[in-house]
């Protein structure tokens, strides 16, 4: 067809366009078609009989289009025109019903429906194609071209390698699946400039084969002779097309106006492309061929002089071939650990059957060329449907598993174990490409088999074999040095790790957690409870094979062995080790529950703890303790509990007595010692000791007070008009002290310990309880105790400019220190009272013996030196305080000390001693009422509950006053009232300086300073 014929609206491209469409219409034409034609060459012969059929039909082709377009010029892609009157073509067919046409061809000639969906679904889409404006002239064009005679029987449809479905499994490991490769199976057929859209279609319509198997044959051979005959008619064509164009290369996108006709142009890239063909089998596998070099390991070498369609063909056949060549090595190595070592067999599984396919594929090529070789066909490539094009498609799967094997490991260089695992886990699931997540669950499957090895040994044996640091269950390298007595906590703590960087994604970290604490314990179960044999029967009747996948399955072991492993540990530690019992044991006897033997314990002590540190004896503490756990509820305790019950004393200092060193112990051993931690006993005997401190000082207290009453209807009530006011003061400090004393006991004992004790319990009941639970709940119940028992807390005391705020702050646990110091400081004071009051009574026994005796031998009863002596007894003063006391001593009644002599000297230095009581008495009160008034201030500013109601109880009636703490820095309101009295002031004094001018004296200045002096006294903002 010439270009004058055409129509000058048309564009090149829809001409090109065309003229390839018929090209991949036309069948190959038979030797038997050239017989009468004088060429030298067959090949020549063939070419130019093709050439000008294919002239024929493209002016066939646009007549019928030409036609539809003046007969339908007004709306082209409508199936009506403007009257709404149908157009006509050939009679009473109508092109406009082309595709209904279409549609009952299919349905005729098709059992199923499925080819006319395909149709309708395939007509749709072309509709929205804005590049054709002549859809319904093509529709009808193609339908006449199908309605020719069926092809001989020896024309066969061409085959693809990707049909073998053993093939397909491996490359795509879709089970069940059609395959892209079956969508494509002749695409050499069609056109070489190929658009995004056509490949589409070529995807979605996995049976075009057997629609263009019936298309390639739609010229018959009245239509061949017609061909001929145009041929003779038209002389020009014939002398333009003198070369050879095998349109079995999808490379030439022309048409046939703008191809060249040399047949030296044509011939040697049909040799060249066969040529790259034979040797294509070889490259795929990573090795280099005459035309094909690879320069190293990451690179190929094409020839220079190939035509641009074949180099970029190529180009896409070269990818497979080197991420092949990139991944055997990577297989052949043998580097990382046993995950990585499954990824590179899962990886080799891959590329042999990558290799499967290239052997296929070189079957096919060999006999394609075979075919060529023989001379009997010369269109054998094309023919046999082996094209560079065609493995191009052959290998689009397979590339893609390729690249996506070569991705992971670039990635996976430095990762290991679940790292890697989570890298491939991501595709999985992260992945929009169906191909690429179904291909990466592929290699889970295989890459996880050692994750789930490990996984098994350690949930159902408690061991864990990892040689190279996969599984995110660590064995640290380096452990802290532990006392061997400490084993089972060393076991427990120590032993293993959990490294949250390892675990895959695949588990969630509490899932983690809970293996982790699974395989814990059965190794803890193994090791530490020396219980070997039952992890060995739970092992064989529980353990089963996990593998990826299979979550339900790997949820349900996981939970059965959690269960049964918790169950079996707690089970032993409180029935094989007692660990309740030790526990309730510790709260008797370090924490004073048991206050009948704390109590006989204390007296049976007493005398002894009175003397130096550095006179107790050992066997003296454990047979009083002996004697205390006998004559009390102890004795009821099991020999387990009593035997590791030990009296002890502390590291001795110069000065110490024996009140001071004394402890009890209590004996921890493995596994126990897991729950109860050396940290645990630290604490329990830093809350004894604490506890024995304010038992000794109530023991104390409470001698005192007995001895005060007892001796207050005998001795005392006779020296009641010298002493009595002193007692009266004493016994009500007593008596405070007695109060505090009894109020700190109740607090601890009650509020703190016995409260923290039900919280543990209720802790360690819930079902489901593990060791770790146990070993949590019994760390919160010391923490418990030590913090609101005002051992571990520091008195929050505010800051501020004074001196004595920038001192350090004290802790509780310093202050109460200080108050007992200060008690039992106050009670050798009032002993010592009780003495004086005792030697007075003594005195005045003998007086009165004296007197007695005199008069029965009938001399006076006083004499006038004795009258001197009781006068100067009864002065005071300062020279009588100086007065140094030289008597000596002996022993009294109750064993305190009285004097002998009743000289006038000896009175003196009487008095001047009830002095110093007097004045060592009221400094122990003030010492005793300032600390404690500082405790009740700390504890009302404390944000527990319980410790603000402990200040609330010691001053329940505020007999102490507790004083408001001074801000750190005085805010603006503050400054602004310091201000304003500062201003007062000044007009005060003013004020009276005016005054005192008026009244012409200065008898007022005085009072008026004064009288300030003791306004910024008691100022009562409390600012001096």
């Amino acid at each position: 067809m010439s270009t004058a014929a055409r129509n000058p609206a048309r564009g090149r491209r829809l001409d090109d366009a065309l003229s390839q469409l018929i090209d991949g219409l036309t069948p190959a034409l038979p030797i038997s078609a050239i017989q009468n034609e004088d060429y030298s060459d067959e090949e020549e012969a063939l070419a130019s009989a093709e050439n000008r059929r294919h002239q024929i039909l493209l002016e066939r082709a646009w007549r019928i289009l030409d036609t539809h377009t003046a007969t339908n010029a007004p709306d082209p892609g409508s199936p009506a025109g403007p009257g709404g009157r149908r157009g006509s073509f050939a009679g009473a067919e109508s092109i406009n019903n082309a595709p209904d046409l279409i549609k009952r061809k299919l349905r005729r000639e098709n059992e199923s429906p499925d080819k006319a969906v395909r149709f309708s679904n395939l007509y749709s889409r072309l509709l929205t194609q804005p590049v054709l404006s002549q859809k319904w002239g093509i529709l009808f064009l193609l339908y006449k071209l199908s309605a020719s005679n069926e092809p001989p029987e020896g024309r066969a449809r061409s085959r693809s390698p990707l049909m073998d479905e053993g093939h397909l499994q491996n490359m795509l490991g879709r089970d069940g699946r059609p395959k892209r490769g079956n969508a494509v199976d002749s695409e050499d057929e069609g056109p070489a400039v190929s658009s995004s859209a056509s490949q589409a279609y070529q995807r979605v319509a996995p049976n075009k084969v057997e629609r263009q198997s019936s298309l390639r044959h739609d010229v018959d051979r009245g239509e061949i002779d017609a061909a001929s005959r145009g041929a003779t008619e038209r002389p020009g064509t014939a002398n333009r097309v003198d070369g050879v164009h095998d349109r079995g290369n999808d490379e030439q996108a022309r048409g046939p106006s703008s191809r060249p006709s040399s047949a030296g142009q044509v011939k040697p890239t049909g040799s060249i492309e066969h040529q790259l063909l034979r040797d294509l089998p070889f490259n795929l596998q990573g090795l280099s061929s005459s035309n094909l070099q690879f320069s190293s390991s990451s690179s190929l070498s094409l020839p220079s002089n190939l035509p641009a369609p074949i180099t970029s063909l190529l180009n896409a056949l070269a990818e497979p071939c080197l991420l092949y060549k990139g991944l055997s090595v990577f297989v052949e190595s043998e580097e990382g650990g046993l995950v990585n070592q499954s990824l590179r067999a899962s990886i080799a599984i891959e590329l042999r059957a990558y290799l499967s396919l290239v052997a296929t594929l070189e079957a096919e090529i060999r006999q394609a060329l075979a075919a060529i070789g023989d001379g009997t066909e010369p269109q054998g490539v094309r023919k046999g449907g082996v094209t560079l094009k065609r493995c191009v498609v052959w290998t689009r799967d397979a590339t893609m598993a390729l690249r996506l094997m070569s991705l992971i490991v670039e990635e996976a260089q430095n990762k290991r174990g679940g790292q890697l695992i989570s890298l491939i886990h991501g595709f999985s699931t992260s992945h929009g490409d169906p191909f690429v997540c179904a291909f990466a669950e592929k290699l889970l499957a295989h890459v996880t088999r050692p994750f789930y090895d490990m996984l098994r040994l350690w949930i159902y044996d408690g061991e864990l074999s990892d040689p190279y640091k996969e599984f995110f269950v660590a064995d640290p390298e380096f452990r802290p040095k532990t006392d061997p007595r400490r084993i089972a906590t060393s076991v427990w703590e120590d032993k293993y790790k959990l490294d949250d960087g390892m675990v895959p994604s695949i588990i969630t970290q509490e899932f983690a957690k809970k293996i982790f604490l699974i395989g814990k314990s059965l190794n803890f179960i193994r090791y530490g409870c020396g219980d070997s044999a039952w992890v060995e029967a739970y092992s064989k009747k529980a353990s089963k094979e996990l593998r990826y996948g299979d979550t339900a399955t790997l949820e349900i072991s996981i939970d059965e062995a959690y269960k049964t492993t918790m169950a079996r540990l707690i089970s032993l530690m409180n029935g094989k080790f007692n660990l309740f019992d030790h526990l309730k044991a510790l709260k008797s006897y370090l924490l004073l529950g048991q206050g009948d033997f704390i109590a006989l314990l204390m007296e049976s002590l007493a005398s002894n703890l009175d003397r130096p540190a550095n006179s107790q004896y050992r066997h003296t503490l454990t047979a009083q303790l002996e004697h205390a756990i006998r004559a009390s509820n102890a004795q009821y305790d099991t020999p387990e509990v009593l035997r590791r019950l030990d009296a002890r004393m502390l590291e001795l200092s110069h000065g110490e007595i024996g009140w001071d060193c004394f402890t009890l112990e209590y004996k921890i051993d493995a596994p126990v010692d897991v729950v109860i931690t050396p940290w645990a006993s630290t604490q329990y005997l830093k809350v004894f000791n604490f506890l024995w401190r304010i038992k000794r000082v109530e023991f104390a207290l409470n001698s005192t007070w007995r001895r005060c009453m007892t001796g207050a209807r005998g001795v005392l009530g006779n020296v009641e008009d010298k002493v009595g006011a002193d007692w009266k003061r004493a016994r009500c400090t007593i008596a405070e002290m007695i109060h505090f004393v009894n109020q700190l006991q109740y607090y601890i004992l009650f509020e703190v310990i016995e409260s923290s004790w039900e919280q543990l319990l209720q802790a360690i009941r819930k079902p489901g309880c593990t060791l770790d639970d146990l070993i949590e709940a019994h760390t919160k119940y010391l923490n418990s105790i030590t913090h609101k028992g005002l051992l571990g807390s520091a008195s929050p005391r505010g800051t501020s400019t004074s001196s004595s705020a920038k001192q350090p702050e004290e802790s509780f646990l310093s202050q109460l220190h200080h108050i007992l110091k200060a008690m039992l400081s106050y009670k050798d004071s009032v002993d010592g009272l009780y003495s004086f009051s005792v030697a007075e009574f003594t005195r005045r026994q003998e007086i009165n013996a004296r007197i007695e005796t005199r008069a029965a031998q009938g001399q006076w009863g006083a004499t006038n030196r004795d009258i001197l002596s009781r006068q100067s007894n009864s002065r005071g003063g300062a020279s009588m305080a100086s007065t140094p006391d030289v008597r000596p001593d002996s022993a009294g009644l109750d064993g305190v000390n009285t004097p002998l002599s009743l000289s006038g000297q000896n009175l003196t230095a009487d008095d001047t001693m009830l002095a110093d009581l007097r004045k060592t008495l009221e400094m122990h009160r003030e010492e005793f009422r300032t600390r404690l008034t500082s405790l009740l201030c700390d504890l009302s500013y404390q944000p527990d509950v319980d410790m603000r109601f402990l200040g609330v109880v010691m001053n329940f009636n505020d007999v102490y006053e507790i004083k408001r703490r001074k801000t750190a820095a005085p805010s603006a309101r503050d400054r602004e009232r310091e201000k304003e009295r500062e201003r007062e002031k000044a007009k005060r004094k003013a004020m009276a300086a005016a005054a005192a001018t008026g009244s012409g004296t200065d008898s007022g200045v005085p009072k008026e300073v004064r009288r300030e002096r003791r306004d910024t006294v008691t100022d009562p903002s409390g600012n001096a």
